[in-house]
């Protein structure tokens, strides 16, 4: 079936509309950040700089790192720009820009996203690794799209709404496990998580500062909510998203953060930049193995 120019807007340079890149400029390892200046980090540790360009927040490299091919993309804050990047992505992979049909043969693409979080359990400390084996999606996303039940764990889902008070308003969470081919390769070095992917910084994250919140205990319910031998260790803003998506579109995918404020002791790092380098280093490493 032929997907209409409305449904997928392909520039007149053959390249996805939001990210601007072509098909063949994009590797299958491709390392996701949410600042623009992390690619330029990311890219510097490359031996070699293949090709890279820049639309909106959306700043791009491909290169060779170890002798692997890889590409680093910068996304923005928030799942709605990870629903753009993930959609885009997999059409560079798996879609015919020519003839606008989904190829026979699907390509896996294997997505890590290296960002900056806020740790929620006391013991763990500012500067930790925290990799999302389960992302918990307090944004909504994946509930517009199609049968979200086959890929959500809804028995945390139900045990979190009760244990939280889930607040009625509010968009129905959704917990989604990360690749297994992803926190086998970080498993040994980090954090084991289940990380809040929240639709903002402030509120949705339990912060206060004129507006009081909706759900005032939140920080408190979500620090004592244990279920399956999880408990919930980090908040950041993109996480859910790229776990739901890439399982309902077949790649391998994870979010590993470092986190450089504690909500459980009040405190935040903001010398952070050398200890998100040795992640960056870590990332390129074990994913080039």
């Amino acid at each position: 079936m032929r997907i209409p120019e409305s449904e997928l807007i392909i520039n007149s340079d053959g390249s996805a509309f939001h990210l601007h890149i072509r098909p063949e400029q994009l590797a299958k390892d491709i390392i996701l950040v949410g600042d623009p200046g992390r690619v330029e980090m990311i890219r510097d540790l490359f031996t070699e700089v293949e090709c890279q360009g820049a639309s909106r927040e959306f700043v791009w490299a491909t290169g060779i790192y170890n002798g692997k091919r890889l590409t680093t993309l910068s996304t923005g804050i928030g799942c709605d720009n990870l629903d753009i990047v993930m959609t885009e992505l997999d059409a560079l992979a798996n879609i015919d820009f020519q003839s606008r049909t989904v190829k026979p043969e699907h390509t896996t693409l294997n997505i890590l996203r290296l960002g900056t979080c806020g740790a929620i359990q006391p013991e763990i400390p500012l500067g930790a690794f925290i990799l999302s084996h389960i992302s918990i999606g307090c944004d909504g996303l994946l509930n517009w799209y199609e049968d979200r039940d086959s890929i959500a764990l809804a028995d945390f889902e139900e045990a979190f709404k009760e244990h939280v008070h889930w607040n009625r308003h509010l968009p129905d969470p959704y917990f989604v496990r990360n690749s297994s081919y992803m926190i086998e390769k970080f498993k040994d070095c980090t954090v084991k998580g289940m990380t809040v992917a929240a639709s903002g910084f402030y509120g949705p994250q339990g912060r206060s500062v004129r507006l009081g919140l909706a759900m005032p205990d939140m920080l408190e319910d979500f620090e004592s909510f244990e279920f399956g031998g999880f408990r919930i260790t980090n908040f950041e803003m993109e996480g859910s998203a790229l776990a739901g998506m890439s399982a309902k579109l077949g790649h391998n995918a994870a979010t590993l953060c470092c986190a450089i404020a504690h909500r459980h002791h009040k405190g935040a790092n903001t010398d952070y930049k050398p200890r998100v380098f040795e992640m960056v280093k870590l990332a390129l490493d074990r994913m080039t193995e």
